[in-house]
């Protein structure tokens, strides 16, 4: 968790530091870009700055995000899991990006790895339970994979497949392949991981279904979660 230390330090006060992590994470922007809205709103620092930031505070961000979700969650993600795999390039290699998701499209785990075996699919469902226990049902799609992994963990029978039914995790990879993008893809297998973390983490917590919610609502969640951003590392 990060604590008021992590600043102690800095000239720049921590209120800048996560106006600046905050647009960096959420939206497809450079550093540059970054660098450019701050400096609209007359704080003048450069990009490598933006990016020395994004690589101390963003993780810990993160983390002190995910205690408090998965503490909060625990029990009601545990209902369905949806579990999907999509390919990224690292450094012009191919390696594969693991991602599990609950019944409301919160991300409950992103990870990394080199090959698409059971293997990886064994080391990625260990994770996924070892975080947030066993859930009651688990949507995936027909790789073989999954099954050999499930079979070992001995949870096969809650296994579900089909055409249409893990359409949710499906979808939550866009978010990322946006961000990917404005990234022009990633150098190092441990970047990407590191990003791919911290991304999931920060887009949970400004995740607000709009689209099912009433405006009043909606502008009530989106206050709470911009106060509760402005609170990390102070406590």
């Amino acid at each position: 968790m990060t604590r008021p230390a992590s600043f102690k330090y800095l000239k720049t006060s921590p209120e800048i530091i996560r106006l600046a992590v905050m647009p960096y994470i959420r939206f497809p922007l450079s550093h540059r870009s970054v660098e450019d809205l701050l400096h609209e709103r007359g704080i003048d620092v450069s990009h490598e700055t933006v990016r020395y930031w994004w690589n101390r505070f963003g993780p810990m961000f993160a983390a002190e995000i995910r205690r408090k979700r998965v503490q909060q969650l625990r029990a009601f993600s545990k209902w369905k899991w949806h579990v999907d795999e999509d390919f990224v390039k690292v450094n012009g290699k191919r390696h594969y990006l693991w991602r599990a998701v609950d019944h409301e499209g919160e991300v409950l785990e992103a990870v990394v790895t080199k090959r698409r075996n059971k293997a990886a699919a064994l080391k990625f469902l260990k994770k996924l339970m070892k975080r947030h226990g066993k859930a009651e049902t688990g949507v995936t799609d027909r790789f073989a994979s999954y099954r050999a992994a499930l079979r070992e963990l001995g949870s096969t029978e809650k296994q579900q497949t089909g055409r249409w039914l893990n359409n949710r995790v499906e979808n939550s990879h866009l978010p990322f392949r946006r961000r990917e993008r404005a990234m022009q893809r990633f150098r190092r297998m441990r970047s990407l991981q590191k990003f791919a973390s911290v991304h999931s983490s920060v887009y949970n917590h400004f995740n607000q279904e709009r689209s099912l919610a009433s405006r009043d609502t909606f502008k009530r969640t989106r206050a709470a979660a911009l106060a509760e951003w402005r609170e990390l590392g102070m406590a």
